[in-house]
């Protein structure tokens, strides 16, 4: 009867020539550990070592759960990126706030209106000798003696206008109490006498205007104050009523 061969378990004390054999299947076993971290990435993959005396436990790998989390972020990464994202307003794109100012519409520019021509009113060929005197006398008997013209009063020094276009025929003092005097031929057989003048304006065979200043009131001659004495002659020295024969003129002197 042969004998049994002494079985050894974990208690049993290796010998001298199993100790290198162990040894090695260690290492092989580390080795074999190290290459698996690295081929999963060092991704949560546990793997537990023993020792050559216990058996290995079952590797829990995470390997599974890492790949559907990292399919599900990929699938939420492209959707997010996929969707338009609307731009932000930005404060200087506001139409409220664009500091350009608009650029003018060019309007048609209007011609300018030409000028109306200043028109100068034609001068009657009569006008009132002193516009606006008050009448002191008029054409007739006065005193027992005829008062031969129109007297019109404003005061001293007030113009003097020629009643008609004419030629002065006499400028000076006429005496007889007329004092500084003017006579003006109108050329129709009339002629315009201008009494008391204070200063006169025009001199003899001077052409005048109707209008023109011949000189300015006063009371040179026989005279109560400053007016000025109007006579129309038909004639010289033949005296006729002023008052008619300017009224024919348009000329009303209030007689």
């Amino acid at each position: 009867m042969q004998e049994d061969s002494p079985v050894q378990n974990e208690n049993t004390p290796d010998t001298a020539a199993e100790r290198p054999q162990r040894a090695g299947r260690r290492n092989r076993l580390i080795v074999l550990s190290a290459a698996a971290l690295v081929a999963l990435g060092l991704g949560g993959v546990a793997v537990a070592t023993t020792g050559p005396d216990r058996p290995a436990p079952a590797a829990v790998s995470l390997d599974a759960q890492f790949r559907t989390e990292a399919a599900s972020r990929a699938d939420r990464s492209a959707r997010e990126s996929g969707v338009p994202v609307s731009p932000s307003a930005s404060p200087t794109a506001s139409p409220t706030a664009t500091s350009a100012s608009p650029t003018p519409t060019k309007t048609a520019t209007a011609k300018p209106k030409p000028k109306p021509k200043k028109t100068t009113k034609p001068t009657p060929a009569w006008v009132d000798p002193m516009p606006g005197a008050a009448v002191t006398s008029c054409y007739g008997q006065r005193w027992g003696t005829l008062h031969a013209g129109i007297d019109l009063a404003l005061p001293s020094g007030t113009p003097i206008h020629a009643a008609a276009a004419g030629t002065v025929v006499q400028a000076g003092d006429a005496a007889d109490g007329y004092g500084n005097s003017v006579f003006v031929d109108h050329g129709n057989g009339y002629l315009t006498h201008y009494a008391h003048q204070s200063r006169i304006a025009v001199t003899v065979g001077q052409a005048v205007k109707a209008g023109q200043v011949i000189g300015y009131e006063g009371a040179t001659g026989d005279a109560t104050g400053p007016h000025l004495h109007f006579e129309v002659h038909q004639g010289m020295w033949n005296q006729i009523d002023p008052a008619p024969f300017m009224r024919a003129r348009s000329v009303d002197l209030g007689c």
